[in-house]
């Protein structure tokens, strides 16, 4: 049997909007060089390097700069694919893959998480490899260690997928918990590019069809503004993964958070010894003295033009602070 041609596709597209006034469009979170002095994006792609043959990046019109800077750094060729409207993550892998070889197994990560665990992670990776060879879609479960509402769940028997769940509210995590067969949904994913394209076109014909025909009209990578609008803007949970009968689910035995709020940003910084006071206050962004009074589990976080004092278990809230902002257009997003 030929050698499998492993891709890595790193995504590059959010904004980072529940980790605002860090994150900011024209500096999404995983550009910030927060994490023992490297990027997110950048840790991500060393996380890979070994394991895969190629590389390829999907961002948009206002990254990408950020994203080449970065590459440049590895001295090695790879393909970067810039949308000219974010279409969502179905969309992103369908350029990906059009982009691929048939044959060429995809191995899908988000830029923006977290993962420790050097040696059970390649684990991980060579057992989805080995799934999506033999056709399979591989998604990768996380052990959930809370009652977590900010991601999906992946309901699982051994390797094979009982159903994916929406985001729940408390009672139904803990639920989740207590059963002990759920995963938390991680978007990382594994398949080769064909099976990923027949799925797409199956399950979401209009997605393929428009996503096939702005790929077809790139230049160098760049898409097309208006073909691209015609594309539905669809999560690849909703169009493919939650749909398809040839699913299965790796178990992570390795570390992972998707940093997606300032309480996992938190967690992350106290695990790394960053500064923290008897009441187990911090700060983020300055060195500034800081004293906290009266006050417990707090997070200060300090830009040159904004401040925001937050209590760590309202993280999921800085999303709503962040809307308001959008709703007056501000400058400060």
């Amino acid at each position: 049997m030929a050698i499998s041609i492993v891709t890595h596709v790193v995504l590059t597209g959010g904004i980072g909007s529940r980790l605002w006034p860090l994150s900011r469009k024209t500096l999404p979170k995983q550009y910030l060089e927060l994490f023992e002095g490297e990027s997110l994006f950048e840790k991500t792609v060393v996380r890979n390097k070994n394991i895969s043959d190629k590389t390829i990046v999907v961002g948009n019109i206002e990254n990408y700069k950020m994203s080449n800077a970065i590459m440049s750094k590895f001295g090695k060729p790879f393909t970067h694919i810039v949308e000219a409207v974010p279409r969502n993550t179905a969309a992103a892998i369908a350029f990906a893959a059009f982009a691929s070889e048939p044959e060429d197994i995809l191995l899908i990560t988000p830029s923006d998480h977290i993962i420790d665990g050097k040696s059970s992670y390649t684990l991980a990776l060579q057992q989805a490899i080995t799934l999506a060879n033999q056709d399979f879609l591989v998604t990768f479960g996380i052990k959930p260690t809370k009652p977590e509402t900010g991601y999906g769940y992946i309901e699982f028997d051994k390797e094979n997928v009982i159903a994916f769940h929406e985001k729940p509210d408390l009672e139904t995590a803990k639920t989740y918990l207590k059963k002990g067969n759920y995963f938390w949904n991680s978007g990382l994913f594994c398949f080769k590019a064909e099976k990923f394209l027949k799925e797409l076109e199956r399950q979401e014909p209009e997605v393929y069809w428009t996503s096939k025909i702005a790929w077809e009209a790139n230049k160098e990578g760049f898409l097309d503004y208006e073909l691209s609008l015609n594309i539905p803007s669809i999560s690849i949970d909703y169009a493919v993964m939650e749909r398809s009968e040839d699913i299965k689910v790796v178990p992570a035995q390795f570390q992972w958070s998707d940093l997606g709020s300032f309480e996992s940003v938190y967690d992350y910084l106290v695990h790394k010894d960053h500064p923290i006071d008897a009441n187990r206050n911090i700060v983020i962004g300055t060195s500034m003295h800081t004293t906290f009074i009266g006050v417990k589990n707090c997070i200060l976080i300090y830009t040159s033009d904004a401040l925001m004092v937050l209590q760590k278990e309202n993280s999921q809230e800085v999303k709503q602070v962040y809307q308001q902002l959008e709703s007056i257009a501000s400058p400060l997003l």
